[in-house]
């Protein structure tokens, strides 16, 4: 690897190199089929891609499953994951983390052939050794920063979502040049495709859902509202300060960083962020984020979240289901129901 890559065994991230349309050659992928496996968010969308920049693509996925017809409407030829393994010469594994190993082990592994490229949207099995790969295949690494439909939606437009690219292992020589081909044929070249590692982008990932865009956010607003509603104000005022009007906030950030949001709001509402943001994420939230780093770095979120599903996830169904029936839930649809230009289904093509 060049000194501007990141290095797979180091802990330290050397200078982040992106890479565009230029520096990738989608004639790599030319002559060879791809095997998607997969066909929801991320798999619809890769594929349809891949296929729409002229590549040979075809559908993976178990027998009855929902998504077979789906695939074929759009002009793929669909077969059992083990029968599409062993037509390919690329296999992007586009399947739910915890179904991976299994799938792996049934399907795939002993249906691989040497010099086959096998490629991942997020490292969690390769990286915490839930699949462990035969040592003749490149293993490869895509990984967009965007929901599926989003990375459909921008390549239909002429744009791309930027991608994070790594290279496991490099039994042909020609891992990175076959990652960076794939990357453009999902558009990713056109808005930068990163060097990162699977070790990083499994780590980072995990403790941005966790800590930051899911499990923190979430319970930043269910705090808010929740100590609005008990102080007596009106559910409905509780959720339009505290849930509503967070889009706004997020694609302004989105759109040009803090700065832009800071510039955006009023000048009482930048002085209560300066004020009281540090009371609220104080030195104990910050000592909790890094027990939370440690924990994936460890292993042990990725322990509990196996064994979760091994045993039929019955913590992960019982908080689903008292999540999905709080009253914030209950008042946030009764309120989305009077603005019709909110939709709950958004079109994931």
């Amino acid at each position: 690897m060049g000194t501007n890559e990141i290095i797979e065994e180091e802990n330290v991230v050397e200078k982040l190199k992106v890479y565009y349309d230029e520096d990738a050659n989608l004639d790599l992928l030319k002559g060879k089929k791809i095997a998607v496996l997969g066909f929801g968010s991320q798999g619809h969308a890769q594929a349809l891609n891949l296929k729409d920049s002229g590549l040979d693509v075809i559908v993976g996925l178990y027998k009855g499953s929902k998504s077979w017809k789906k695939a074929e409407n759009y002009g793929f030829k669909v077969y059992e994951t083990a029968e599409a393994v062993k037509r390919a010469d690329i296999v992007a594994v586009l399947i739910p983390d915890e179904k991976q190993k299994q799938v792996y082990e049934e399907s795939i592994r002993d249906t691989l052939s040497e010099g086959n490229a096998l490629f991942f949207a997020h490292g969690f099995n390769i990286h915490f050794n839930q699949i462990v790969p035969p040592k003749n295949i490149d293993v490869l690494m895509i990984a967009p920063k965007g929901p599926g439909h989003i990375v459909r939606r921008e390549y239909t437009l002429g744009a791309g979502v930027p991608c994070l690219y790594a290279v496991y292992q490099d039994f042909t020589g020609r891992g990175k040049d076959i990652a960076l081909a794939y990357g453009k044929g999902i558009g990713g070249t056109r808005a930068g495709v990163m060097t990162t590692t699977f070790r990083v982008e499994t780590e980072t990932d995990l403790f941005g859902e966790q800590v930051v865009l899911c499990g923190g956010i979430v319970e930043l607003i269910k705090a808010g509202f929740d100590t609005l509603t008990e102080a007596g104000y009106a559910p409905e005022n509780a959720y339009f300060e505290c849930m509503h009007e967070m889009k706004m906030i997020v694609d302004l950030m989105y759109e040009g960083g803090i700065n832009k949001m800071r510039y955006s709001i009023s000048d009482t509402a930048e002085y209560g962020d300066y004020k009281i943001g540090k009371r609220i994420i104080n030195e104990n939230t910050r000592a909790e984020m890094k027990k939370v780093l440690g924990e994936i770095q460890d292993g042990t979120f990725a322990r509990d979240w196996l064994l979760e599903n091994q045993t039929g996830r019955p913590k992960f169904t019982a908080r689903r289901r008292l999540e999905q029936n709080s009253t914030i839930e209950k008042v946030g649809k009764q309120l989305r129901s009077m603005m019709p230009w909110i939709n709950e289904n958004p079109d994931n093509e």
